[in-house]
């Protein structure tokens, strides 16, 4: 492990797992750069202060990896935005990931930018994030334990408990997320709205999926971001899809349950009235088209 001391603080550089996590355990106040496309702006800006130590784990090679791991796809914590639309089991399994990856950001930020970075960001607006929740994904964290690598596993639903803050300890290290594999028949979409289609933070974001039999959607997952301190799953506009079929009086229903569901405020980027009212109508169109698929 590189280790630099300098008048201003201290610059680690593991290059495996257990180096990172005992640096973590004994370093006290540890800022962790991976691509460092959110970090570097929000220190440049003030709006985060670099701890007293500051850990690079670009060279932990583990951390990015993409595999199969049983009956789930595990996405390591540095594979990045282009990584991930590139690779044939991601573009195989879950193609919704990809079309949030093909709207986020520029190449050159999807070259450096992570998926760990992003999730740990914990933007109400992250692009990866709305369409790991329809996806059922868990977040994989990891801490240096008296016996080894501790790891303990948070349903994504459950890991955001604010802008920019989460489940993960101070000792802990965010090192993979991991989705299941969709079953046959699985339809998931998602749309982003901003005044750019990539370049710009969301002002709203939707994801819908489920599985397509018979007309109607099972097994129904909704989530929107953008619209709540934390990306959020739409449980009452997912009851109103569960298992009906994707008629004009269903979607119609549905597309208001989800405009009644959110309560957003106004920002720079837009206000709460226009954001409930895309949410609407978003909701509708996404709806039409799996009617349609």
């Amino acid at each position: 492990m590189t280790v630099i001391e300098s008048a201003v603080g201290r610059y680690l550089a593991p290059t495996t797992l257990p180096e990172a996590l005992q640096a973590l355990r004994e370093s006290g106040e540890v800022t962790i750069l991976a691509g460092g496309t959110d970090l570097m702006v929000q220190a440049s800006i003030g709006r985060r202060r670099i701890g007293a130590t500051l850990m690079n784990i670009r060279r932990i090679d583990e951390l990015a990896r993409i595999a199969r791991d049983g009956d789930a796809i595990r996405i390591g914590a540095l594979a990045t935005i282009t990584q991930m639309m590139n690779d044939p089991l991601v573009r195989t399994h879950l193609p919704v990931l990809v079309e949030a990856c093909d709207h986020f950001a520029s190449d050159q930020i999807r070259n450096a930018g992570t998926i760990g970075g992003n999730v740990s960001n914990a933007s109400p607006a992250g692009d990866t994030l709305v369409p790991l929740l329809v996806l059922d994904a868990e977040v994989e964290l990891a801490s240096a334990g008296d016996a080894g690598v501790a790891r303990r596993s948070v349903p994504i639903a459950d890991y955001f408990t604010g802008p920019g803050r989460t489940q993960r300890a101070p000792a802990e290290l965010l090192t993979a997320v991991r989705i299941p594999l969709p079953p046959a028949g699985h339809y998931a979409r998602f749309f982003k709205f901003g005044t750019r289609p990539a370049l710009d933070i969301s002002a709203i974001s939707i994801g819908i999926a489920g599985v397509r039999a018979n007309g109607a959607l099972a097994n129904v997952r909704v989530a929107f971001g953008a619209v709540a301190p934390t990306p959020v799953r739409a449980r009452r506009t997912e009851q109103a899809l569960e298992g009906q079929r994707l008629d004009e009086a269903t979607i119609a229903r549905t597309a208001e349950v989800a405009r009644d569901e959110v309560h957003p405020i106004d920002d720079v980027r837009a206000s709460a009235w226009y954001r409930k009212e895309m949410i609407h109508n978003m909701t509708r169109r996404m709806l039409d088209h799996a009617a349609q698929a």
